[in-house]
């Protein structure tokens, strides 16, 4: 259910449109800017669940023409309590689309040539289509080198540098979650991504350098901000589409945002009570936004979304089916 004070955006609604049934609500650039509006709500759980549709039906469609069921293989190494949630999370999700789960749940004392050689063995296996393994790992293990043993075209999470150099290059195959389905978002509501500022938070290979390349590729003027960033207040003021992904709560203050700007909340920390909450402060930035993703309830949901698009596109292209 929307919040007190905001209103979903109906699918299919232009963005002029959109604005019209907003308090006072601007387009994002051009024109004078209101004084007051409240954001409406950028629902990712809707959209999620049309993309995780979409995935269902086809891969249906793949079975009823005599193909195979897609296969995701999903490694777990260790018990951290946050891996525990996302790894259940994308094994239910595979449940209702129609994908394969494979679960490989391995011990904090796994060593780095024990996961090596699963993932040699999922490599060479025909039956498996997709490979995630979740992070972090533990320490005895290093990050980068599981990335890259992964087969390019089974990196469903699109880490493997062949997969973040093809983005670069602006001819991606598999592309990370997190950034894809943040673009999934812009698009539905129809922001106009040539000739806008957008400005990203946070410079990880997992979000924040795949969204900057992600946002060239869609025609927007790209900056992207750091820990070593100076005036990140300045920079946050500017951005027409601006995109948290810092990992640190409140980070950026509600009335640094632009009037009228799209503001996308990538973070998800869980506060001392419990509660989940974004790296934008929430309630003031919505007075001052024209759109903004709700922490829960945006972001997330499409990482998951994403990634079961990503093993059926990795399917298809093993399959050679149509899409």
């Amino acid at each position: 259910m929307p919040r007190p004070g905001f209103r979903t955006l109906r699918r299919g609604r232009s963005f002029l449109e959109a604005k019209h049934h907003m308090r006072e609500c601007p387009p994002l650039k051009g024109l004078e800017m209101a004084s007051e509006m409240t954001a409406q709500l950028i629902d990712g759980r809707n959209l999620a669940a049309e993309v995780k549709n979409q995935v269902r039906g086809k891969i249906e469609a793949a079975l009823g023409r005599g193909g195979r069921r897609p296969a995701l293989a999903v490694i777990k190494v260790g018990n951290d309590p946050a891996s525990e949630v996302y790894v259940r999370n994308k094994r239910k999700a595979c449940e209702e689309v129609g994908i394969r789960s494979l679960a490989h749940d391995l011990g904090d004392s796994t060593s780095e040539i024990a996961l090596l050689s699963l993932i040699d063995e999922l490599n060479r296996d025909p039956e498996v289509d997709g490979i995630l393994v979740q992070l972090p790992l533990p320490v005895q293990i290093q990050q980068t080198a599981i990335i890259e043993a992964i087969d390019p075209l089974k990196d469903v999470d699109g880490f493997h540098p062949y997969n973040l150099g093809r983005l670069a290059q602006r001819i991606p195959v598999m592309r990370p979650c997190t950034p894809y389905g943040v673009i999934k978002l812009l698009e539905h509501i129809a922001v106009p991504f040539k000739g806008q500022h957008a400005v990203v938070i946070g410079a990880s290979n997992i979000v924040g350098r795949p969204m900057s390349l992600e946002l060239l590729l869609m025609g927007a003027t790209t900056t992207v901000c750091h820990r070593f960033t100076a005036g990140l207040e300045n920079y946050v003021h500017q951005a027409d589409i601006l995109v948290v992904a810092a990992g640190k709560p409140g980070l950026v203050q509600g009335e640094w945002i632009k009037p009228g700007g799209v503001v996308i909340d990538v973070g998800m920390n869980r506060l001392d009570n419990g509660h989940l909450v974004g790296d934008v402060q929430f309630a003031a930035a919505r007075e001052r936004a024209g759109w903004i993703t709700p922490v829960p309830g945006g972001v997330g949901p499409m990482t998951v979304a994403m990634l079961m698009h990503n093993t059926l596109e990795a399917y298809h292209r093993r399959q050679g089916l149509a899409r």
